[in-house]
């Protein structure tokens, strides 16, 4: 029995530490329902299952341990598929399916990154490919630039 527990432990451990290394994604409507309990930005990744950069994008650039855990802190994570009509969900009074919130978002090219701050009034756009630094860096100055108080 104590090697059971011993094994449990360890396992339980090892997941642990596969969980922090990975961005918690989640559903749009997930997310939403997150921001109003602890209000925070929403990181949308608009793709669909085509896109070369897309994938690349999950290979490289989302399990940097840097972008991990940027995304982790400071966004609630959204996997948003653009041509996905059949899973629907409501956000602020309306049904969506996900293609319907990509168009009502004017996401137009993939990938595309759009922030939206935490009051779900604004929102901002990130489009195509970027490597680990890029994509951190280019973040920052969207948020600086696009809902930063101007002084």
């Amino acid at each position: 029995m104590k090697y059971l527990n011993l094994f449990l432990f360890g396992l339980l451990l090892n997941t642990s530490a596969l969980a922090q290394g990975q961005i918690e994604w989640l559903k749009f409507e997930e997310a939403i329902a997150a921001n109003a309990q602890n209000p925070k930005m929403i990181l949308v990744d608009v793709y669909t299952d085509w896109c070369g950069w897309c994938k690349k994008m999950d290979k490289e650039t989302f399990t940097d341990s840097k972008v991990v855990e940027y995304i982790n802190s400071n966004f609630y994570a959204v996997k948003l598929n653009a041509e996905d009509t059949k899973r629907t969900f409501e956000f602020m009074g309306k049904t969506y399916n996900e293609a319907q919130m990509a168009a009502a978002m004017r996401v137009r090219s993939y990938p595309n990154f759009v922030i939206i701050e935490p009051k779900l009034q604004n929102i901002a756009q990130m489009p195509g490919y970027r490597p680990a630094p890029e994509f951190l860096t280019s973040l920052d100055e969207l948020i600086e630039k696009a809902f930063k108080p101007k002084p």
